[in-house]
Formats: C-alpha cells, sequence, structure tokens
C-alpha cells in the first residue's frame, strides 16, 4: 500500500520549506497540486522534477479514484495547495476523507510546514489558548450571521479574506462595532507588515497607500 502525503508549502518566501518536505518531494511518485504552475515554480527552485497532476476544488472529489488507484499500486503520492498547509481554507479535506473511508489502510501522513494562520497569530501579541477560525467569510448567504457571531465572540477570532474583498470586511467589522483588528498582510514577503487599530482606519489607510494587495489574515481582537 502506498502513502499519501499532504506536504506543506511556502506560503511566500521559497526558503520556507522544510527539509522533510523537500525530501518528500524528491521521493514522491506524483504530485496532486492546486495549480501545477504554482507548484512548479517551487520545483524549479529547489530542482527537483516529478509528474505533476491538478487537483483543485472543482476536481477533488473526481481525482480520488485515480489517487486510490496509485495507492493500491504503492506508489508515493503528493498533495499540495498553492500555499501553506492544505486543507485549511484550501483543497486537500475532501480529498483526505474520501480516502480515508475507501481506502482505511492507506497511509496518510502530515508533512508541516508554512500556514498564514499559524504565522499571523505568532506576531499578534495575542493569548491565544483559545480562539476561533472562521477561514473566509461566506460572499452572501449567511455572512452577516456570521459577522454578529464574530462581534458577539468572548475569544479572538481570525478570517482569511482576498485583496478584492479586504476593504468591504474591514468595513462590515467597523459597522459591527468591532474596535480593534490587526491586519497581517503579505505574510513572509519583502512587504510583510502587521496593522493595528480600528478596521475602518486600517481600511483608509490601506486604500491611501494603494496598498491592497496579497492575501490578508485579520484577526479580530477580544
Amino acid at each position: 500500500m502506498g502513502t499519501l502525503s499532504i506536504v506543506a508549502t511556502p506560503i511566500g518566501n521559497l526558503e520556507d520549506i522544510t527539509l522533510r518536505a523537500l525530501r518528500t518531494l524528491k521521493e514522491c511518485d506524483v504530485i496532486y497540486a492546486e495549480d501545477t504552475r504554482v507548484i512548479a515554480k517551487l520545483l524549479a527552485r529547489y530542482e527537483i522534477k516529478k509528474p505533476l497532476q491538478r487537483l483543485d476544488a472543482a476536481t477533488e472529489s473526481a481525482k480520488v479514484n485515480e489517487v486510490i488507484e496509485r495507492l493500491e499500486a504503492g506508489e508515493k503520492v503528493v498533495f499540495v495547495s498553492d500555499a501553506g498547509t492544505p486543507g485549511i481554507s484550501d483543497p486537500g479535506a475532501r480529498l483526505v476523507a474520501n480516502i480515508r473511508e475507501a481506502l482505511p489502510e492507506a497511509k496518510i501522513e502530515a508533512i508541516p510546514g508554512a500556514s498564514a494562520l499559524a504565522a499571523a497569530i505568532s506576531i499578534a501579541g495575542l493569548s491565544t489558548d483559545e480562539f476561533l477560525f472562521f477561514g473566509f467569510l461566506p460572499h452572501k448567504k449567511g455572512r452577516q450571521t456570521s459577522l454578529k457571531y464574530i462581534a458577539s465572540s468572548l475569544v479572538p477570532v481570525v478570517l482569511y479574506e482576498s485583496p478584492h474583498r479586504i476593504e468591504k470586511l474591514l468595513e462590515e467589522l467597523s459597522a459591527a462595532g468591532i474596535e480593534k483588528v490587526g491586519v497581517a498582510r503579505e505574510l513572509t514577503k519583502m512587504h510583510e507588515e502587521f496593522l493595528l487599530g480600528e478596521p475602518r482606519a486600517i481600511a483608509k489607510d490601506l486604500t491611501a497607500r494603494k496598498a491592497v494587495r496579497g492575501e490578508f489574515v485579520v484577526i479580530v481582537y477580544k
């Protein structure tokens, strides 16, 4: 029976890859990736050449049987998302769940590494014995309910947001009565920064500096 390795990859800086992850990538038979173009850059950096197959949110369920066949043939299969740890607001969870159900004897291993969630919390200065992680809020249905829940939460809440929606999210958090957030931007990259303050004020600052770029981690302080 083969092995399915869920490999965490850098969230920005390509040096943020573990030795174990590199070894796993070098020794595997095939790499399934959310976007083969993204993983190809990392592989080129470390001179690794392996067969690549696309497996994103749209094809996650459809590719399960293919992965099962490879595992039954004894292959070492790797799955990576575009950045960070698969399965955390990224594809991977359904793949793992389906493999566990259909092939319980298969070995599924975690190759840990970079995570935007952990990186942002580590520089937030919060007591994180307890917090809530919401990932990306729903765009429409359920969004207002989620915002109300976040505003009433007694513990810190961590959110992900895209550059296209960060200003809207910060305005909504402010309107919900939230007075203090931390916004991590461009984590591990050249222009990394952590902004702390009132949500609407941060939104205005980002807009004024034309800094609405990259993925964002938003922490609602309590």
